[in-house]
C-alpha cells in the first residue's frame, strides 16, 4: 500500500503489474479498492490506482478548488510516481476525470476507458440534486446515502445473486469521507460540458456500461461512442452502474485486450 507526497497531498495508492501505465479513477463515493479485482487480475499493465483527494486514504488540508482540480492532481500524481505518458480507466466520476484529463493533456493519453459514464451537462434537476446531496452527507454522515442509493447503484441480478458484492460496495461507501465526498458533489456542478470535446478524441477509446446502469444508461454511452470516432462499445449483461464489480470477468477481459491493442 503505497503513499506518496505531492504537493498539499498525500497519496495513497495500489498497483499491479508491469507493461503500459494505466490510472484507474475510482466513481463517487468509492475509493481505489473498487478495483480490486482488476488489480488482482494480471491484466499485462501497470494498473495503478489511487484515491482522490480527500477519498480512502488519500488526505490533504484542502478541498478541491474546482472541478479541474482531480485532473490538476492526476498529472502531479503521475509526474510524481515518474510516468509522462499513460491510459486512463474511469468509472463514472472517474470518467468524468478521464474526459478533464484528456481536455487538459490530451498529448499525454495513451487511450480512454469511460466506464459507465456520461459526456453532457447535468440537467438543472441533477445540478439541484448534487448540491442538496452535499449538504444532506454533511449533515447526517455516509450511512443513510449509502443503504439508500445501493439498489441504484446495482442491478437487481447482483443484489439478489452476488451479496458479497453488495456487502463490499456498501462498505465502500460507508467508510467514504464526508468531506471528500460533499466536495467532490459540489465540484461535479461545475465541469465543462464534455460532449463538443468528443470528436477531438482521437487516442483508441473504450467505452463499456452496464445493461441496467440507472444513473448513466446505455443511451449515454451511445452518444459518446457515436462521437468518438474508432471507439468501441460495451454493454455488460446483468450489470448495473458498477460493471468491474458486478460482472468482472467481463468487464477485465475487455479491458485487458483494449489495453493489449494499446
Amino acid at each position: 500500500m503505497p503513499t506518496l507526497q505531492s504537493n498539499d497531498l498525500r497519496w495513497h495508492y495500489e498497483q499491479s503489474g508491469t507493461g503500459t501505465p494505466v490510472l484507474l479513477i475510482h466513481g463517487h463515493p468509492f475509493d481505489c479498492t473498487m478495483w480490486r479485482p482488476q488489480l488482482a487480475a494480471g491484466i499485462a499493465a501497470h494498473l495503478i490506482a489511487p484515491d482522490l483527494r480527500n477519498f480512502g486514504k488519500t488526505n490533504s488540508v484542502n478541498g478541491p478548488t474546482n472541478w479541474s482540480s482531480y485532473a490538476e492532481d492526476l498529472l502531479t500524481f503521475a509526474d510524481t510516481v515518474g510516468i509522462q505518458r499513460f491510459a486512463v480507466a474511469g468509472l463514472s466520476m472517474g470518467g468524468q476525470i478521464a474526459l478533464e484529463l484528456f481536455a487538459l493533456a490530451p498529448d499525454r493519453l495513451l487511450g480512454l476507458a469511460l466506464c459507465d459514464t456520461f459526456a453532457q451537462l447535468d440537467t438543472p434537476q441533477k445540478h439541484a440534486n448534487r448540491l442538496a446531496l452535499a449538504d444532506r452527507l454533511e449533515r447526517e454522515g455516509m450511512d443513510p446515502y449509502a443503504n439508500e442509493v445501493l439498489p441504484r447503484m446495482l442491478c437487481d441480478y447482483t443484489i439478489n445473486n452476488k451479496p458479497d458484492v453488495a456487502h463490499e460496495l456498501l462498505e465502500i461507501m460507508k467508510r467514504a469521507p464526508v468531506r471528500g465526498a460533499a466536495d467532490a458533489s459540489r465540484a461535479r456542478t461545475q465541469r465543462r460540458d464534455y460532449v463538443p470535446l468528443l470528436a477531438s478524441i482521437e487516442v483508441p477509446t473504450l467505452i463499456t456500461v452496464g445493461e441496467h446502469d440507472q444513473f448513466t444508461p446505455v443511451p449515454d454511452a451511445e452518444l459518446m461512442h457515436h462521437a468518438i470516432r474508432g471507439s468501441e462499445l460495451l454493454i455488460v449483461p446483468e450489470a448495473g452502474h458498477v460493471t468491474n464489480l458486478e460482472q468482472p470477468a467481463a468487464f477485465t477481459s475487455a479491458l485487458g485486450a483494449f489495453l493489449r491493442s494499446l
